[in-house]
């Protein structure tokens, strides 16, 4: 009973907050159309804006508690309402700012008045005016670039290309092209023909393997059924390999049992088989040419609570010969906390997890993304003394909708010696 209490008065909070920038956001932007002779088109834009932001919230609801499943309709529901609450914050923030310096100014103009009986300039309308439009415009930046986010921006596959030079690389192996892939989240997606454009995007890196750092659905083993062909049809000279991420052990979903939570492990087993993967459960696979070797090993997922720490890297490199050591391991921090500093090298270590965050910014000589807050390494490649890491920004999307100026990543890596 007091659970049901603490959720309802967090849910009556959250929709007090939701009311109240409506409501100042309408009053603000209200005040610039009000001579307009565009008004009555201005209020029905609004309205309807925010009808379909409570119909995308009342969606969103229903979608984590697993009433309805995924769809366009449900996906541009829920990018449209997060869209449409970022532009109202934003906007709101200089309504505030503005108002507050307004009433600071106005007590000053009183106190100077009663105490000297002077009069002071307080603030004319046309500077309120220009605040306003100001935060409108600054406010729609990051609105249209969501609402393209969550269109056109989640299928803008790019493939990123990485050159390594290694001292110990077996000479068999130079120009050896790696395409690392992570993040698919299958059960996101609600344009196959998309996902297809991307899965052929891979083919076309005519990669000597595949190596896929977890992650391949979001809760249910079945969200990679209509992609099973698509990965089963997918040709690497010398195989293909995966290991589990987080959402691969269904912990985010109310299973009636823990039978059948184990039996859609089961299935996601037979999956990566159907598909013609090797799942690396901690352990690795050696791959020879012309009698020289590397090895490629997998960790299941290891992260910081309360993500599972299930990777048991020494298990992963039993009977491992010396030579050059690829590793998959899905989150980056087991790379920063265990691998990095293991007494045995490991030359390169491919994960993904972050996402990177699927929104921020990456042009030359800038590259920020909120994630960075959280994870020390969140996309791209980094290096520690002869050990590189890989961070893949992610195949695929969840939660929000859409990406944002992270776009989603084939990685293309050519080993050279």
């Amino acid at each position: 009973m007091i659970l049901i209490t603490l959720i309802s008065a967090r849910m009556l909070l959250f929709i007090t907050v939701f009311l109240a920038l409506d409501v100042y956001s309408f009053i603000g932007i209200k005040s610039l159309f009000k001579k307009s002779a565009y008004l009555k088109l201005f209020y029905f834009l609004f309205f309807s804006a925010v009808i379909v932001s409570y119909i995308g919230l009342l969606n969103t609801a229903l979608y984590f508690r697993e009433t309805i499943n995924n769809s366009l309709i449900s996906n541009l529901l829920r990018g449209f309402s997060f869209s449409f609450f970022i532009f109202k914050l934003l906007f709101v923030v200089f309504l505030l700012l503005n108002d507050i310096e307004r009433i600071l100014k106005l007590s000053l103009h009183f106190i100077t008045k009663i105490l000297f009986d002077k009069t002071k300039v307080v603030e004319t309308k046309s500077r309120r005016k220009f605040v306003t439009q100001l935060g409108l415009i600054i406010a729609a930046i990051p609105f249209s670039s969501m609402l393209y986010g969550i269109t056109l921006g989640k299928y803008n596959f790019k493939v990123i290309k990485h050159y390594l030079k290694f001292n110990n690389l077996p000479n068999s192996f130079n120009n050896f092209k790696i395409v690392h892939i992570s993040d698919f989240h299958a059960g996101s997606f609600d344009n196959i023909e998309s996902v297809k454009e991307g899965i052929h995007l891979i083919q076309e890196q005519n990669p000597d393997i595949i190596l896929f750092s977890g992650d391949l659905i979001n809760n249910d083993a079945s969200e990679i059924i209509p992609y099973i062909s698509l990965f089963k049809d997918l040709k690497a000279t010398h195989g293909k390999f995966a290991v589990l991420g987080n959402h691969d052990y269904g912990d985010y979903k109310n299973w009636s049992s823990n039978d059948e939570k184990e039996q859609n492990q089961k299935e996601l087993f037979e999956y990566y088989k159907a598909m013609d993967f090797n799942l690396l459960n901690n352990s690795n696979k050696l791959i020879n040419i012309n009698n020289e070797t590397i090895n490629i090993i997998g960790v299941e997922n290891w992260g910081r609570p309360p993500f599972p720490q299930k990777g048991d890297l020494d298990l992963a490199l039993k009977n491992t010969s010396n030579s050059f050591n690829i590793l998959l391991s899905h989150d980056p921090t087991h790379w920063e906390i265990v691998v990095k500093n293991h007494p045995i090298n490991i030359d390169l270590t491919l994960s993904g997890h972050t996402h990177g965050m699927q929104f921020g910014v990456e042009i030359p000589g800038i590259k920020w993304s909120p994630v960075k807050y959280i994870y020390q390494h969140w996309a791209g490649l980094y290096q520690f003394n002869n050990k590189y890491l890989n961070v893949n920004r992610g195949f695929g999307f969840i939660g929000y909708p859409g990406r944002v100026g992270i776009w989603p990543e084939i990685t293309l890596i050519k080993l050279n010696t």
